[in-house]
């Protein structure tokens, strides 16, 4: 350990889930953001959090040959992306291995990196979907860990449609009709409309404000937005959720469903049928299930003018799945960042599909719920398709057979 200035040297081992790197001193673990294995700074310590040390860069000693400039000016200063520092074939390297490391850590079973496949698109400009926050008559995102405001006046990661949209809201924050009680708006965009939602205010919010929003939006939408994927338009509701990678959306369902066909195919956590209407292509009968009011409804009217007979189910996975006695050909699972709710993976393992998929979003869940079927289930295959560059973030889409 090397001492200068209150900074202490550090040997960055490898990146985390959430984007910091790891390294050791005086056998405690140090989490530092904004680093790359291999490297070497000098950083500031600045407590424990979540039983493990926290620490600043300070330093640059030794830079790691996957260090580039980060093409975004608000990097470091804005929440929103951990990864910019480094080239894109590394973000993805280093994302193989964090979640190859997830599984043996909490799943406490081996799949080693250079087995899983990735599928990868544009790294910029890709954003659907984003939130912007408010304050003092300036519009940006949150600092990282806080809900200090970074103003930001255009966004590399989010679509052409959107930094068009925050380069008009940059005007309109320091009109007098903008209401000072709307603290944060998310914007979604098919790159034709734009679909407003306020997600956190302290009034209720009144119509004029939106049909002035239009009058300097006039791609604003009102109600659901149709979003375009291969060949089927999808309906989406204000609170229905959504891929936010426009790039990729298109390829989900394919990377999913694979060559898969057959009689009967459940989809879980459905949303509003990203991947019911292919299965229903490919499958006789496909049951839709999904909790959401606004989602199912969703999903009923894109089933309908798709022409596909699809029965849709408004209700969580866990009773569904309890009270079927069918076993279907094939399942695919799109949980919450929470993973399968509890009961389902015993559930899914007595009903004994022979295929079985689960997008996930949490690499951590994922490994936890492919631990429990891991009696009934070997992995046929694992793809990390990354939904989100410039972040920690990781989707993953793994393929079961049934033992």
């Amino acid at each position: 350990m090397d001492q200068k200035n209150d900074a202490t040297r550090l040997q960055i081992e490898k990146l985390v889930y959430g984007g910091e790197g790891l390294s050791r001193v005086d056998g405690e673990v140090v989490f530092t953001p904004f680093v790359l294995p291999g490297e070497e700074v000098e950083a500031v310590r600045s407590g424990k959090k979540h039983q493990a040390q926290r620490a600043a860069v300070t330093n640059l000693v030794t830079p790691s040959p996957d260090r580039i400039t980060p093409e975004c000016g608000y990097f470091q200063r804005c929440g929103g992306c951990q990864y910019q520092h480094a080239t894109y074939d590394a973000q993805l390297r280093y994302k193989r291995e964090i979640l190859s490391e997830t599984f043996r850590r909490v799943g406490r079973f081996e799949f080693d990196a250079d087995r899983i496949a990735v599928e990868s698109a544009e790294p910029f400009g890709y954003r659907n979907r984003i939130q912007l926050h408010f304050h003092d008559g300036k519009v940006g995102y949150r600092a990282m860990g806080s809900h200090t405001l970074v103003p930001v006046e255009t966004c590399p990661i989010a679509s052409p449609m959107i930094n068009d949209v925050l380069d008009k809201l940059n005007h309109m924050v320091g009109d007098r009709r903008w209401p000072s009680f709307v603290e944060s708006v998310e914007i979604f965009t098919n790159e034709k409309g734009v679909q407003w939602n306020i997600s956190e205010t302290t009034r209720p919010v009144a119509k004029h404000f939106f049909d002035w929003l239009a009058q300097h939006v006039p791609e604003t939408v009102p109600g659901p937005l149709d979003y375009q994927v291969n060949d089927d338009l999808f309906t989406v509701s204000g609170t229905s959720f959504f891929q936010v990678n426009r790039h990729l959306a298109p390829r989900l369902a394919q990377l999913a469903i694979g060559d898969a066909e057959g009689r009967t195919a459940w989809d879980l956590y459905a949303g509003v049928g990203l991947f019911s209407l292919p299965l229903a292509r490919r499958f006789d009968h496909v049951t839709a299930v999904e909790s959401g009011r606004g989602a199912t409804g969703d999903l009923e009217r894109n089933a309908s003018r798709a022409g596909l007979p699809i029965q849709c189910v408004r209700q969580s996975t866990e009773p569904f799945l309890f009270e079927s006695d069918e076993t279907p050909d094939f399942i695919l699972a799109d949980p919450p960042r929470a993973g399968l709710e509890k009961g389902a993976t015993g559930r899914l393992l007595e009903i004994g599909a022979e295929k079985l998929v689960i997008v996930a979003c949490d690499p951590a869940t994922l490994a936890r719920d492919l631990a429990a079927l891991q009696s009934g289930y070997e992995i046929e295959g694992v793809t990390l398709v990354d939904l989100f560059p410039q972040t920690f973030h990781i989707e993953t889409i793994t393929r079961l057979r049934k033992k």
